[in-house]
């Protein structure tokens, strides 16, 4: 009962966090201009504010470490610091000084930038004009499956490719793709009874499907042809 009711006032005051910041927020003294206002999404993401420059390293050298599986305590004995400062360092609690950030480095066996990537990222965009996606060949395509992929992310941990996804009047039924990650779907135009594992769900415009792409899946009917779905793939970068 006890983690009921937690769960209950944590709920409560996500709820009345974004009820405030959900509010158009008012600058003082533009006199309530609608120009001005600012707006928060919907989405339960956390918000990405500008990165201070300790915390940035201290993430990337946490973030090495890790990769190298060192213990702060190693990692601090083969740099010449006390676990202490390693700890600061890694929470962004002290700004290190140029000789801990070399022996850091000759430690991790790393550049010296290396500790600044995360701070100078730049975010990724990718912009694509109607009709001038990339042509992709893919399981499909030989069954009258057109895949033209949207856009591409650069970096990042994770690989996000969406696809126009269009079937021609001769195109046939394939309900066997099968591959990491997960993947949304979302019906434009056509009908079509589309597999997930055991399951049939039939789409029709405006329909949606989100679900686990490890399990075979794909259009097993196609109702009213030619179709077409916005198909986007999340997997893991390897």
């Amino acid at each position: 009962m006890a983690t009921t009711r937690l769960s209950f006032k944590l709920l409560k005051a996500r709820n009345s966090a974004r009820r405030r910041t959900t509010s158009p927020r008012r600058t003082p003294g533009n006199g309530g201009n609608p120009e001005t206002e600012t707006y928060a999404t919907g989405s339960n993401a956390p918000t990405t504010g500008e990165l201070q420059l300790e915390i940035s390293i201290g993430r990337r050298v946490k973030l090495l470490r890790q990769r190298l599986q060192l213990t702060a305590t190693e990692l601090a004995a083969e740099a010449g610091l006390s676990p202490g400062m390693l700890s600061k360092i890694e929470n962004g609690g002290t700004s290190p000084s140029l000789s801990t950030l070399k022996a850091l480095a000759r430690a991790l066996n790393v550049p010296l930038t290396s500790f600044f990537a995360d701070f100078e990222e730049r975010r990724d965009c990718s912009y694509v004009r109607a009709g001038q996606g990339v042509l992709i060949e893919r399981r499909g395509t030989k069954s009258g499956h057109r895949y033209e992929l949207l856009g591409h992310s650069i970096s990042g941990d994770i690989v996000v490719e969406p696809y126009l996804i269009t079937l021609s009047e001769d195109a046939e039924p394939y309900a066997l793709f099968q591959h990491d990650g997960v993947e949304f779907l979302y019906m434009l135009t056509g009908k079509v009874i589309y597999r997930h594992a055991d399951k049939l769900y039939p789409m029709s415009p405006g329909d949606a499907l989100f679900f686990d792409a490890g399990a075979p899946h794909g259009p097993e009917e196609l109702l009213e042809r030619p179709m077409t779905y916005l198909s986007i793939i999340i997997y893991p970068r390897a």
